[in-house]
């Protein structure tokens, strides 16, 4: 199901934590982060912080420029964005800052707690999400209900570390501050438990002052029919890698990508790569992985169109050549259309041998925008 693509923000001292223990709060970022945060804000549909944020810190969580209020108004968007919290209980200060600055409202909560929340008379929109809160399901509450494309979320740290052990989060921006903290009653960013395996992908560090910001993107794919936010970064590049075929009005134009379980990438290939006229995207690939490689029985392949059953051009059809290469995790934009094989059915074979293949329709258009001057 689609959700949205869900931002952490938070700073942090040398020796990883969010807060100390005084009754003030700890300021860990510069102005001129407070301000990069406030342009982030500006760029989002809703900002999501856990209760125990609104409890120990009472934040307003508004866009503070005019000038970036007034440039949401200009695109036809809330001059705030919306502003989330979860509670299980349900037992939050009416009173709180968060209730009563900015614009919409959102509590995503249990069934008991929006019982409680409505007792105490809170100025948000309740929404009950049964017994116990699941994450999956608030997510998909907040797209497909309230629009939610950006989520940006502010902490804590127990939100924090469940949506990253949960594949949730899409991206990570961190601001590392120049103290120590050294309480360990002290709350830390993230959490014990099981994270996915592998190293997050670095894409930019920006010095702010005497602060430094990292932004950090996942990579591990899921497992089986789990869907990891690196699975929808994967696609979106198998996607693109489209883009880059010479056109043809005989093939699809078609982007893949070979990556391992730890999140590396092993290769990467599309339609007509290298002036060779009728290779396809997975053969292309998987060319270019070393046969017998152990990393390609825990790998996933990425392609922006439903790997071929059938095939003119050449006796194997690339559904074939990734179960022969080991891979038993396939994840695709958009089925083949009837256009050249009627009937084709490359997921209908692989599952057949037993290899899980997840379809993220949500990147169908952008998979099929290379293959538009072709017939429906």
């Amino acid at each position: 199901m689609p959700l949205p693509y869900v931002l952490l923000s938070a700073a942090v001292s040398l020796d990883g934590y969010l807060d100390d223990t005084g009754p003030d709060r700890l300021l860990l970022s510069s102005p001129a982060d407070f301000d990069r945060v406030d342009e982030v804000r500006a760029s989002v549909d809703a900002i999501l912080v856990g209760a125990g944020t609104i409890r120990a810190d009472n934040p307003r969580l508004l866009v503070n420029s005019a000038q970036r209020r007034a440039a949401r108004r200009a695109a036809g968007r809330a001059e705030y964005p919306l502003k989330v919290t979860v509670s299980g209980s349900g037992e939050l200060d009416p009173a709180a800052a968060f209730w009563h600055t900015g614009g919409d409202k959102v509590l995503l909560t249990t069934d008991a707690g929006a019982a409680r929340a409505a007792q105490l008379g809170l100025a948000a929109h309740i929404v009950p999400l049964g017994a116990e809160i699941d994450w999956p399901t608030a997510l998909a509450h907040l797209h497909d209900v309230r629009g939610v494309n950006r989520l940006m979320v502010e902490g804590g740290g127990t939100v924090h570390t469940q949506l990253l052990q949960q594949e949730l989060a899409d991206e990570l921006q961190l601001v590392l501050a120049p103290l120590f903290v050294g309480d360990p009653a002290a709350p830390r960013l993230f959490g014990p438990g099981g994270y996915r395996p592998g190293r997050l992908r670095l894409v930019e560090t920006r010095r702010i002052e005497d602060v430094v910001l990292m932004r950090y993107l996942p990579t591990a794919p899921g497992t089986g029919d789990a869907v990891s936010a690196a699975d929808r970064h994967w696609l979106a590049l198998a996607c693109e890698l489209a883009e880059l075929c010479p056109p043809s009005v005989t093939a699809f134009s078609v982007g893949a990508v070979v990556v391992a379980a730890d999140g590396t990438e092993l290769a990467r290939g599309h339609s007509r790569e290298g002036g060779d006229p009728v290779v396809h995207a997975e053969e292309a690939a998987l060319a270019k992985t070393e046969a017998g490689d152990p990393r390609l029985a825990g790998a996933t392949v990425y392609s922006s169109l439903e790997p071929c059953a059938h095939r003119a051009s050449r006796p194997a059809p690339c559904a074939r050549l990734i179960l022969e290469a080991g891979v038993r995790r396939v994840v695709t934009a958009w089925r083949e259309p009837d256009t050249f094989v009627p009937g084709a059915d490359g997921s209908g074979v692989l599952a057949a041998a037993g290899a899980a293949v997840v379809v993220l329709p949500e990147y169908a258009e952008r998979a099929a925008a290379p293959n538009r001057h072709l017939p429906a």
